[in-house]
């Protein structure tokens, strides 16, 4: 400190000669060193090679190991060959990137490769239930139909393949949808197997093991619908069930009603109303129902049984697939009775060439039914399902 304070202003301190470097060591500072350079150059160098082999190796499968099987040889050397030959004359063996060798997957090149499933390819893989997730929504009620990805409708999806109007060639066509089904097993059961495939079983959303009986009933071949229940006039003198959608309530209280009978089953085509009279008549509140129906890809089916319903015009104001039945088969439950609505329906299809009819699952009823749709053919009428109708109805 003293020595700074004593010397000269404007001059500087003789700086301390450098320190002498010991013998045989060498001064080495990482910062001088340039692993930048060398990372570049090493990666020039993989993407050099990488850009050499694709464009003079030969090798379309980029490296896949295949395997090469004589396909028409004399020779018994191959049991997957064995497998292919007789259906074509050329094959590739591939292991997929997480397989040995040895669990080889075959892909068959020839005309004959069999066709995808029309409906797998627009709706997707149906579960063990027979139902396409895809076409499910998860809710606090359970899962409830909705629109697909791509706008796949659960009414294309679920409706039962058969002639319509326009494909009957001159033959009168019938559909003839049963109601209340679900309510008692022993009754569910008989009209499931006794009743033609083409004949539309409505499930009322009280029943037990609704999910394994309607499965059972589409596994059968029938189309299925889900009955809703709406307001009579006399309510609740006539009570169609829990959850019934009334007027004047809040149309999301409705909605809310509609999803919890919704989610009691799936693979249902549309909705069809159990009494109503009252609900079906007041536009305020069928309306939203109705909007909903449209937004999910449901059908609407009308009973028939109010003049007063402002279904037909609703369902068109929403894009809703829509019929009206012509006739209830079964009011006098007696099989005189049954049999004479049965013919008046057949002069209905020979009018217009087409009907709808709805009837309950009484047993006489169930009975009857089937033992009419036996002769019905015979007579030049085609028995549908129900969605046949739906999709030209106005």
């Amino acid at each position: 400190m003293a020595d700074d304070l004593s010397a000269p202003l404007g001059r500087r301190k003789a700086a301390a000669p450098p320190a002498r470097k010991a013998r045989g060591k060498i001064n080495f500072k990482p910062t001088e060193f340039p692993l930048a350079r060398i990372a570049f150059g090493v990666t020039a160098l993989i993407v050099v090679g990488i850009g050499a082999r694709v464009l003079l190796v030969d090798d379309p499968m980029g490296g896949q190991p295949v395997a090469e099987i004589d396909m028409t040889g004399t020779r018994n050397v191959n049991a997957v060959a064995d497998t292919v030959t007789a259906t074509t004359s050329m094959a590739t063996i591939t292991a997929e990137p997480e397989m040995p060798v040895d669990q080889a997957g075959v892909t068959i090149v020839g005309d004959d490769v069999p066709a995808s499933d029309p409906a797998a390819a627009e709706f997707g893989e149906a579960g063990a239930d027979g139902l396409f997730p895809e076409l499910l929504e998860d809710t606090e009620h359970g899962s409830i139909p909705r629109l697909g990805p791509t706008g796949q409708r659960p009414f294309d999806a679920y409706a039962k393949p058969s002639l319509t109007p326009d494909t009957a060639d001159g033959k009168k066509l019938i559909a003839v949808v049963v109601t209340g089904l679900g309510l008692n097993d022993s009754g569910t059961s008989t009209a499931i197997d006794t009743l033609p495939e083409a004949v539309t079983l409505a499930f009322a959303p009280y029943g037990r093991n609704l999910g394994r009986t309607v499965a059972s009933a589409r596994a059968g071949g029938h189309e299925v619908l889900l009955q809703v229940p709406l307001e009579p006039f006399d309510y609740p003198e006539s009570d169609p069930g829990p959850d019934t959608l009334l007027t004047g309530q809040a149309p999301r209280d409705n909605l809310q009603k509609l999803f919890n009978v919704m989610a009691s089953f799936g693979g249902y085509v549309g909705l069809v109303n159990h009494m109503g009279a009252r609900f079906t008549s007041s536009t305020a509140d069928f309306a939203p129902i109705m909007e909903e129906l449209g937004s999910r890809g449901l059908g609407y089916l009308d009973d028939g049984s109010s003049n007063r319903s402002v279904a037909a015009q609703l369902s068109t104001a929403n894009r809703v697939e829509f019929a009206r039945a012509d006739l209830v088969l079964d009011l006098n439950p007696s099989r005189a009775a049954i049999l004479s609505q049965l013919a008046a329906l057949e002069a209905r299809a020979t009018e217009a060439g087409s009907a709808i009819a709805v009837i309950s699952a009484l047993p006489i009823s169930v009975q009857t039914l089937a033992e009419w749709a036996k002769a019905a053919e015979d007579k030049g009428f085609a028995i549908v399902p129900v969605s046949a109708l739906m999709k030209t109805a106005a």
